[in-house]
């Protein structure tokens, strides 16, 4: 009479976690984290800089400068940047007027609006793009160190005249 489980089956237990290394939990953490993004909505203005360790897009308008040298920014449709930003990834579909330092790369889209320089190893400007400025995608390059076509060439052979004879085999 007090045995109201006699008859019924025994309840398996919850089957236990897999181990997993403490070193794999932190960089699970750390892959969740580097993942999360964080958005300045299409009514929000901010003036003053933006930084952080999160990727950034946004939607409203920013005045000052945006740096998360370590992750993506991107600003959407809506976005209107007066500000210089300096990310790893820069994508543009709204509006940036400042410069831009992308580690990685930069991608204006068509409907990307940009006044500015932009300094990074890959940049892309889609068809319809809208941009005024300056690119450099050599950064480490110095003006010292590199040799003109015409230096090198008064090195390798003699200067020529018009009719392609050398000059100092000429006779007066």
């Amino acid at each position: 009479m007090f045995e109201r489980n006699k008859n019924r089956p025994a309840a398996t237990p919850p089957a236990p976690e897999p181990a997993v290394p403490e070193n794999e939990k932190e960089a699970s953490r750390e892959t969740v984290m580097a993942r999360s993004n964080a958005m300045i909505g299409p009514s929000i203005v901010i003036k003053g800089t933006v930084s952080g360790d999160e990727d950034l897009l946004v939607q409203g308008r920013v005045e000052g400068s945006i740096e998360l040298k370590d992750n993506e920014v991107s600003i959407g449709q809506s976005g209107r940047v007066t500000a210089d930003v300096n990310a790893k990834t820069v994508k543009i579909d709204g509006e940036v007027t400042g410069d831009i330092n992308g580690g990685e790369k930069v991608v204006i889209s068509k409907s990307g609006r940009v006044r500015g320089n932009i300094v990074s190893p890959r940049v892309t400007l889609e068809d319809g793009a809208i941009f005024k400025g300056s690119i450099d995608m050599d950064p480490g390059d110095s003006a010292g160190s590199t040799v003109s076509l015409a230096s090198q060439r008064s090195v390798d052979k003699p200067a020529e005249d018009l009719a392609g004879t050398p000059l100092e085999q000429k006779s007066g």
